[in-house]
């Protein structure tokens, strides 16, 4: 049963799936109990103070350094434009589309301090993929890093989208606003489960589904995987490459720092050898990024990396000799790690200091899992199926008939096919849908495909993944040209930097094989699994 929304704007809470959809969840850790008024931000920001104190570095750039009193002075400033410049309805989405900086983080606890829903968008986004997610959620606002804002301006007027506050520069709006603020405003109360971020994930037709999850969940996370899985030391500096557009991300450089009263080190993006400098020269202790970075981080010169306390790996499948060889080089075992946006965060890893050899250990505390044959039936044992998981977070997509896909009786099905060995450990299989997963990012197949297909000189397209020892899988495509067009690699890069420009850099096939005939099934319909073979 929920508890009564403090919202003005009931659109999340209308938007919630019905409940006999939800999946099943469960609180039994003790520290899973939160009162019925709950503000996640305000909380995490009161925890890493107490911890830390006012004059601890909470953020450090390679540009500026906040401590936790100027983190809290600076969401005090941005939550006070939102409200009193902005008009801001508690209730009320904001999108955020920024890169990994001291203030996309700030403005992330604005908005939920404020009373408002964050939609975080990954910073390599077009415009009409931010128009797809500006369609569902229905934000009215958004606060947009200076840099990015090109592709956001021509979703302005669609769907209800009314006005962006560029941030990231002295002439900036954001800054000239949050510059005659009070330090000082107090958080929303919120409910428990009042919706607090709606995250989107793709599935195989790349329509965008937007997860959303409530106050507690972010507590919830905090207090099974941050608490059961990741050490403590002192003075803990978090750091790693995922944007906070991804959940992954959100968790490893700002809601687990915080509950730690750590620091969050941003390095500038550089390639993932250049990682182990920043952790060097920052200190970092705990670090969080994907299989494809760890394996370009063995092929430096210098992986000396004393200050490391751990290294967490999520975001695709871990291969076991990167483990291994991750071990040999560094001392230190890999934590690996699945999670999902629809689960908020990690609910299946190995132990910090437990040799992974790529498995995926057991579920964390506060999680149970299970594996379902075809027919739907749980297999006891030893056994491979379909991951299913519950816990005290699960999917609750936004107007999405999907829902139904993800939750199958009370269970959080994942779309990954597991084996369990005797002793309750998980490895991963394969994937069950189309998604191709390439150096952490999950891409489907079809969105690649209505890319390619836009090129003139396309006539067929098939897109599917390939084997790469440096990212997993990387994205082919296999083409079949329009008659009387050369067949060459002139065209293919033609083709690979119209698909950068169409949809998100990172989609754009690696691989492009130009075939006279692409093979079909019996029904007519090109096969990914003929074409693959």
């Amino acid at each position: 049963m929920l508890l009564p929304s403090r919202y003005q704007d009931a659109f999340s809470r209308n938007a919630l799936p019905p409940l006999a959809l939800w999946p099943e969840l469960a609180f039994d850790l003790p520290g899973l109990r939160f009162p019925d008024l709950l503000n996640c931000a305000d909380e995490l920001l009161l925890t890493g103070t107490a911890i830390a104190g006012d004059d601890a570095l909470a953020i450090v750039s390679d540009r500026e350094a906040l401590t936790y009193a100027e983190l809290n002075g600076r969401v005090n400033r941005i939550a006070r434009v939102l409200r009193d410049d902005c008009g801001l309805q508690s209730g009320e989405r904001v999108l955020l589309r920024g890169s990994n900086t001291p203030g996309l983080l700030a403005a992330w606890l604005a908005v939920v301090k404020a009373g408002g829903i964050a939609v975080t968008t990954m910073p390599m986004l077009r415009a009409g993929e931010l128009g797809k997610i500006i369609a569902i959620a229905r934000p009215r606002l958004a606060l947009c890093e200076q840099a990015l804002a090109g592709e956001l301006r021509p979703c302005l007027g669609a769907a209800g989208f009314e006005r962006i506050v560029e941030y990231g520069g002295a002439d900036a709006e954001l800054e000239q606003l949050a510059g005659t603020k009070s330090p000082e405003f107090p958080a929303f109360p919120a409910s428990q489960d009042d919706v607090c971020l709606i995250a989107f994930t793709s599935g195989t037709t790349g329509q965008p589904k937007a997860a959303m999850h409530f106050h507690r969940d972010v507590l919830a996370i905090c207090r099974t995987f941050a608490e059961h899985r990741l050490p403590r030391c002192e003075r803990p500096v978090f750091s790693g490459t995922p944007p906070l557009g991804f959940t992954f991300g959100l968790g490893a450089l700002l809601l687990f720092p915080l509950f730690f009263g750590g620091t969050v080190a941003l390095p500038a993006p550089t390639g993932p050898q250049q990682l182990a400098e920043a952790v060097r020269r920052f200190g970092i202790t705990h670090l969080f990024t994907s299989p494809t970075a760890y394996r370009a981080m063995l092929e430096g010169e210098n992986l000396s990396l004393p200050s490391l306390k751990v290294a967490v790996a999520a975001g695709e499948h871990l291969p076991a000799d990167t483990a291994l060889a991750w071990k040999a080089a560094t001392g230190l075992d890999l934590l690996n790690g699945l999670g999902a946006t629809e689960m908020l965060h990690i609910f299946l890893s190995t132990e910090a200091g437990a040799a992974s050899n790529g498995g995926l250990g057991t579920p964390v505390p506060g999680f149970t899992a299970a594996l379902f044959d075809a027919a739907g039936a749980m297999i006891d044992g030893p056994g491979e199926g379909r991951l299913g998981i519950r816990g005290p977070v699960g999917c609750r997509y936004l107007n999405d008939a999907r829902q139904s896909d993800y939750v199958v009786n009370g269970w959080n099905i994942t779309g990954d096919i597991f084996r369990r060995d005797a002793d309750g450990c998980y490895s991963f299989v394969s994937r069950a849908d189309d998604i191709i997963v390439s150096s952490g990012y999950n891409i489907a197949a079809v969105e690649v495909e209505q890319a390619v297909l836009r090129h003139p000189d396309v006539q067929e397209c098939a897109v599917l993944g390939i084997p790469d020892p440096k990212r997993g899988k990387v994205v082919k495509a296999l083409i079949v040209p329009k008659p009387g067009v050369d067949p060459g690699d002139a065209l293919a890069l033609q083709i690979q930097n119209f698909v950068k420009n169409t949809i998100a850099p990172y989609k754009y096939p690696r691989a492009i094989e130009f075939v006279a005939a692409l093979p079909r099934t019996v029904t007519g319909k090109i096969s990914r699994n003929i074409s693959a073979n």
